[in-house]
């Protein structure tokens, strides 16, 4: 268990490759952000609209809070505390291409150069660690998830290709990487994942905790990430738990639901 340099009474969960507190996994901490780049091998940042949010063939528009989507069904989840929290933005907005080689050189070292970024976005908000997240695949179509603060990158995986098949949902349409949760401030949480595809995927949206509006993920190159910042309710910033659970949601090119988090006998308590 670590604890948030921001917040020394946080407790703080990071479950690999598992929504925060869902499931089990090791006990650590992160908070992230991400930009989206058109593919694989395809160096060019995908441009951001006046609104913040990328635009461009192969990355789907990454989420804000005016849209959302829900779809039937809750099936069972683990138990967790009340969802006290509102999701105020999940707005993320591109790092710019220089930018992201920096972040893979110093998360990967020697080894960066066998990998091209797919997704690379800046978080909604910044915590005092963390600020963004990198995605990228090398040839053998391995994936690394580097975190980031600035120009500087990290990865809490050894090695950082650890995440590749750690962690499929039943059925293996959502592979899932990283989750990532930490406090900004006294009265923010970020929260961060990222995972792989199937490929009759065509869109994947997250919903969270009890609440059943969905928002959309950022997609390319067969990986999707997700940011969203909270705000606690009237209570404030509950220090025993890390928010509320996130739910991945998968469709099909026709927009049929075809996985479901929340139904997934593997996630159920």
């Amino acid at each position: 268990m670590m604890i948030d340099p921001e917040d020394n009474q946080a407790s703080l969960r990071r479950r690999w490759g598992v929504p925060l507190g869902v499931g089990a996994g090791v006990a650590a901490l992160s908070v992230a952000a991400v930009a989206v780049f058109s593919g694989v091998g395809d160096a060019q940042p995908v441009l951001a609209s006046p609104a913040g949010n990328p635009t461009g063939a192969a990355a789907s528009p990454s989420a804000d809070t005016s849209h959302g989507s829900t779809s039937g069904g809750t099936g069972k989840a683990s138990p967790a505390t009340p969802d006290t929290f509102t999701v105020t933005s999940g707005k993320t907005t591109p790092i710019d291409a220089a930018t992201v080689t920096k972040i893979l050189s110093s998360c990967l070292g020697s080894d960066a150069s066998r990998y091209h970024a797919v997704i690379g976005v800046r978080t909604p908000v910044a915590s005092q660690d963390w600020d963004g997240v990198v995605v990228a695949v090398d040839s053998a179509g391995q994936y690394v998830q580097c975190e980031s603060k600035g120009d500087k990158g990290n990865s809490p995986d050894s090695p950082p290709t650890f995440i590749n098949n750690r962690l499929w949902g039943t059925g293996r349409t959502i592979a899932y990487f990283d989750s990532l949760g930490a406090p900004v401030g006294k009265k923010q949480f970020l929260m961060l994942g990222a995972g792989h595809h199937a490929s009759n995927v065509a869109k994947i949206t997250i919903s969270y905790g009890d609440d059943p509006k969905q928002y959309p993920a950022v997609m390319a190159g067969g990986a999707f990430v997700y940011a969203a910042a909270l705000s606690p309710g009237a209570s404030g910033l509950d220090p025993n738990h890390a928010g509320p659970n996130p739910y991945v949601h998968a469709f099909d090119a026709s927009g049929k639901e075809i996985y479901n988090q929340k139904q997934d006998p593997q996630f159920a308590g």
